[in-house]
């Protein structure tokens, strides 16, 4: 992977993640003092509509690593990054799925499934992606 690579797949993961955990915080663990307020923090819309458009950014880009940088080292069999390579693998597809999910379900117990289904997969992303990170990093300074 090229360093232009590298580096749009490290902003456009940065800002999906920074934004879900910034919108997670103030969905779930914040409170306002206005008694109908629905949202438990003013800026929590927006903070929701710039992960929803942050989210189209990592997956152009991760489309793009595809083909210059995961299918080269499946085929390789590539030993170096293989098992949290793969996690992050398993963890995307439904990682995805359930974002796009939670937006259009109508029953509230299915949009409960989806975030749970979202916020697991999008936590082995994130930890996945600093193992792969950190393997690179290692390796590195070894050699």
């Amino acid at each position: 992977m090229n360093r232009t690579d590298a580096w749009l797949l490290h902003i456009s993961n940065g800002l999906v993640t920074l934004t879900g955990l910034v919108y997670t915080w103030m969905a779930y663990f914040s409170t306002t003092d206005a008694p109908y307020a629905i949202v438990g923090h003013s800026w929590q819309p927006h903070v929701q509509h710039a992960h929803i458009w942050v989210a189209p950014f990592f997956l152009l880009v991760f489309g793009h690593l595809w083909r210059s940088h995961i299918g080269p080292h499946l085929n390789l069999k590539t030993r170096r990054g293989r098992r949290s390579g793969i996690g992050m693998l398993l963890a995307i597809l439904p990682m995805t799925f359930s974002g796009y999910a939670i937006q259009t379900a109508v029953d509230p117990l299915w949009r409960t499934v989806w975030v749970v289904v979202h916020l697991t997969t999008s936590a082995l992303w994130v930890s996945t992606y600093l193992i792969h990170l950190g393997v690179k990093l290692f390796r590195n300074r070894l050699a």
